[in-house]
């Protein structure tokens, strides 16, 4: 491959790994909220268990999570500096706000969260993670903002050379990002829901003595699963129906590819959930022969929300920003094919050793169960049993 061709699979390999993150975070931390808010209404102990045991699992893909979006970061100045040097005033805004949104607000009720477990008063703590939730939205919000931007540059004119921004409300309304948000949202809501599912149908078919416990957890699965292949599927046409550039996939063979697997994909967990799960929430626990099917449908959420990232970004090609600068003008002048190879490298072992621990970690949490090992805030707790629930 010439040095664009490899810088372009560079962004596309570590912007897949980091988005495996990002959508598990996006669906985790509402059902999270939830959980939480439950149990100070409540108080029932089975709620603060699920509370603690999923929180768990939120919080370790936060904290590997955000190790691989630095790297996005450092991907627009290594490699596309004529994209900042074009239209950082335009582009680098919604990514200034996502990263004091992300790594200042949402880190900051996040902490407040985990370290307020016996500390905060009831209510304060629940506030806590629904604005975890509520920043984590407003991240990806500014993020799609930014990638909406480069798929139609609305409200920016050329000046200079350069793009100057010229209508804040026109990048907030653009028509590539009112549709492909809840979009965004509704996948992410699907893909927690499925491994709430895929992980109770774990322990379930191991005839764990949490029947209750994770019963509760694979019906709030399959409820959130619904309204989240519905988002994601009613949204997904609605961007058609829009008229949001539906030609641009005609005659592009790499793009149609994805979206024509994400397409199908979305229809057969549509039928799946809402004809089979939904239906049959109440005895599907109960029944084993299923678990083994809902086991390993947990991956493919993550497949098809890649699918679909990858059919919106290779749509737009040759274009960086849709019909002002292309990719090849984008790309930072003088870099070699051993520069973009060494970094390929280095960001896709990095991110892909993450991903792997990542997994592990939240395999080994799900194997052992509520039941065992500290549970998240416990010390915390103990150390201030004033502030206890």
């Amino acid at each position: 491959m010439d040095v664009l061709e490899l810088a372009r699979t560079q962004f596309a390999v570590t912007g897949s790994l980091h988005f495996l993150f990002v959508v598990l975070t996006l669906g985790l931390a509402p059902l999270v909220a939830i959980m939480h808010t439950r149990w100070a209404r409540t108080g029932l102990p089975l709620h603060e268990r699920m509370t603690r045991f999923w929180g768990q699992i939120y919080l370790v893909n936060y904290a590997l999570g955000i190790v691989t979006g630095l790297v996005m970061e450092f991907q627009f100045g290594l490699a596309w500096s004529g994209l900042s040097h074009y239209a950082g005033d335009v582009f680098g805004a919604p990514l200034a706000m996502e990263t004091l949104v992300a790594f200042f607000l949402e880190s900051t009720f996040l902490g407040l969260w985990i370290f307020g477990w016996g500390r905060l008063p009831k209510w304060a703590h629940v506030a806590c993670i629904w604005l975890v939730t509520a920043t984590a939205y407003g991240s990806a919000f500014f993020i799609m903002v930014a990638n909406s931007f480069l798929q139609n540059p609305a409200g920016a004119v050329e000046s200079g050379g350069r793009l100057e921004l010229t209508d804040f409300g026109a990048l907030l309304s653009n028509n590539a990002l009112v549709y492909a948000f809840p979009h965004v949202l509704g996948a992410g809501l699907f893909t927690g829901a499925m491994v709430l599912v895929g992980a109770s149908a774990y322990q379930l078919r191991r005839r764990t003595a949490e029947v209750e416990f994770f019963t509760r957890s694979m019906r709030t699965g399959v409820i959130t699963a619904s309204i989240g292949i519905t988002l994601t599927v009613g949204f997904g046409y609605a961007q058609f129906a829009a008229g949001i550039r539906p030609g641009k996939f005609s005659g592009n063979a790499p793009a149609a590819v994805p979206l024509g697997f994400m397409i199908e994909g979305g229809h057969l967990f549509a039928l799946l959930v809402l004809f089979f799960m939904l239906p049959l929430i109440r005895v599907l626990p109960r029944w084993r022969w299923t678990h083994r099917l809902l086991i390993a449908l947990t991956p493919l959420p993550f497949a098809l929300a890649i699918l679909g990232w990858l059919a919106r970004e290779i749509g737009r090609q040759p274009w960086m920003i849709q019909e002002r600068l292309t990719v090849a003008d984008a790309m930072t002048p003088g870099l070699t094919a051993g520069m973009v190879t060494a970094s390929f490298a280095g960001f896709t072992v990095v991110l892909g050793l993450l991903a792997v621990v990542d997994y592990v970690l939240i395999a080994r949490v799900i194997r052992r169960g509520p039941g065992d090992g500290l549970a998240l805030g416990a010390a915390d707790e103990r150390r201030a049993p004033a502030m206890s629930y």
